[in-house]
């Protein structure tokens, strides 16, 4: 079974190795924005730096990067933590 225990930070610094930048942070939230090269289409994700991120917020920020599966996504940050 594919980890889903995932900080904050941990998911942050997947998402930065592959194009993410920080933006901001506003509270105990760090503001991630992507700017596809292709399309110049812009993604903003919102990650909330605790020690451990829920399944349902999870669920969240995969859709906020584009992940058609989740599943897929959590093995992908698992894989690059």
């Amino acid at each position: 079974m594919v980890s889903r225990d995932f900080s904050g930070r941990e998911i942050v610094k997947v998402l930065q190795k592959f194009g993410y930048r920080h933006d901001r942070t506003r509270g105990d939230h760090a503001i991630l924005k992507y700017t596809n090269p292709d399309t110049g289409e812009t993604r903003t994700v919102t990650v909330p730096l605790h020690d451990r991120v829920r399944t349902g917020t999870l669920q969240s920020i995969a859709d906020q990067c584009g992940a058609d599966d989740f599943h897929a996504w959590c093995a992908w940050i698992d894989e690059h933590r």
